[in-house]
């Protein structure tokens, strides 16, 4: 393009405005291309991240919901795991059975406390799956598809991840397994930190998933505990406060690979301490298009979406 213009666009600018304008005229065309080539590259390394799969499109943490993430182009697919009475790894945000998108074994639904009465960590695999996770309409995303569809393993969904991306020749695609630990919680809805730590960290080294993984927790001491066992794994702080990110980050006894706060926490400010220590930047969880134009103009690292596919519409993908 800029070969197009200096060669036809200039001088024909030149003959008729003269050469002083001519110089004027190549000194801003420069500035726009520099200005356009680094937004371009900028936009072009956003990691895009599917929030629970593509919660906005699908029911969330199911099988389906990631397999629509990886057919729409997500780079990541972002997961919360809690632990069942068996020890399983179980994909879902809350360790109960939440009110919002359940329903019980009967059909039935029930509220915000007969459902945190449902302890998945009380509860074995088998009777966690006979709850359906699909079929009830989820009052803040209209769009999402409705289908029977029960919280996988995440065993299950490595699994079905593999064969799906084989079966219909994508890239691969990378991981972003948030460990949902909460200190009052130890002994009652998870294991202890280290406990919990170590079941989930077995089965990613168990799937050889480890190279393609981010673990990320809002929980600093989870975190301690999984840089310290293994420290060549990719791990995301998670942050929901106003501390900022120099006293969020002295919490950590080591320097994360990513940051990633709500992201009406990033500001310039933050963009330039990151990028003194050499931080990634990934906000969550970004749904609206002027919040996704605003995280694109900030020139974070990446973007976790409810809807991957309006980032991705947005990056011209």
């Amino acid at each position: 393009m800029y070969l197009i213009i200096k060669v036809f666009f200039i001088p024909l600018f030149s003959s008729i405005f003269g050469q002083k304008m001519k110089d004027i005229f190549s000194y801003v065309l420069c500035f726009i291309l520099f200005t356009l080539s680094l937004s371009i590259l900028g936009q072009s390394n956003i990691d895009i991240q599917g929030h629970r799969g593509c919660r906005g499109l699908m029911p969330e943490n199911t099988i389906p919901g990631f397999l629509k993430a990886l057919d729409l182009g997500v780079n990541t697919l972002e997961l919360d795991v809690v632990i069942t009475k068996d020890k399983e790894v179980l994909v879902s945000h809350e360790p109960f059975m939440s009110h919002l998108i359940a329903t019980n074994p009967e059909g039935k639904t029930f509220d915000k406390k007969q459902g945190e009465q449902y302890n998945i960590y009380e509860m074995t695999l088998e009777e966690v799956q006979q709850f359906d996770c699909g079929l009830k309409a989820h009052p803040d995303y209209p769009e999402q598809e409705k289908m029977a569809v029960v919280k996988p393993r995440l065993a299950d969904l490595i699994d079905a991840v593999n064969e799906h991306i084989k079966a219909n020749n994508l890239p691969a695609t990378a991981y972003n397994i948030e460990i949902k630990r909460h200190p009052k919680y130890d002994g009652a809805y998870h294991p202890t930190y280290q406990e919990f730590a170590n079941l989930v960290l077995g089965l990613i080294y168990d799937k050889n998933i480890q190279d393609q993984t981010i673990l990320q927790c809002f929980d600093t001491e989870t975190l301690n505990y999984v840089h310290q066992v293994k420290p060549d794994l990719k791990t995301a702080l998670l942050v929901q406060n106003l501390k900022g990110p120099r006293k969020n980050l002295k919490k950590l006894n080591f320097t994360p690979a990513i940051y990633s706060p709500y992201f009406k926490f990033v500001n310039k400010k933050l963009m330039r301490l990151a990028a003194r220590k050499k931080i990634a930047v990934i906000p969550w969880t970004v749904n609206e298009v002027k919040d996704i134009q605003r995280m694109i103009e900030m020139q974070v690292d990446g973007i976790i979406s409810d809807y991957p596919d309006r980032v991705i519409k947005e990056l011209g993908n």
